[in-house]
């Protein structure tokens, strides 16, 4: 099942990308349901920054979308800790951000815990806070954090 290769490939990065203090990292079975939805696509990258490697064994990178009517959400995004600094995260912006303008989306949004790093990456991708939830994120050290909301406008009707 070819859904079972790409989950093996994406749960790899995943299981090293993610702090497991923050409890942002989805499980396998999460995965898998998302993975098999109409609606959810993904970008892969390896370390050279190539798109959609053609060896699963070699993604390093992972953007995980879904989309309803035109709009789509980042669910996820991750690049391995040895293959950060290389542009990658960017890179799977950048895909991401296109593809979804070839689906005629309008909008696309992401969340991210107000102390996330990744910060910086979605400001330069032309992404904007349009939201806050106080509180929203639980951490395993339980301390409870805020969510922002980002948007970026793709397609304007």
């Amino acid at each position: 099942m070819p859904e079972q290769n790409i989950a093996d490939a994406i749960m790899r990065v995943m299981q090293v990308a993610f702090d497991p203090v923050y409890g942002e990292a989805w499980n396998r079975s999460q995965l898998l349901g998302a993975l098999v939805m109409p609606d959810t696509r993904f970008v892969l990258v390896d370390d050279t920054g190539n798109l959609a490697p053609h060896d699963l064994d070699r993604v390093t990178g992972f953007a995980l979308l879904r989309r309803a009517m035109d709009e789509e959400e980042l669910l996820l995004i991750a690049v391995a800790p040895e293959s950060r600094g290389k542009g990658l995260g960017g890179r799977l912006l950048d895909r991401a951000v296109e593809t979804s303008r070839d689906l005629r989306c309008s909008k696309i949004f992401l969340e991210m815990r107000d102390d996330n790093p990744a910060r910086h990456l979605y400001h330069a991708h032309g992404f904007k806070p349009v939201g806050l939830r106080r509180d929203y994120y639980s951490g395993r050290d339980g301390k409870r954090r805020n969510a922002i909301t980002f948007m970026r406008v793709i397609n304007a009707f």
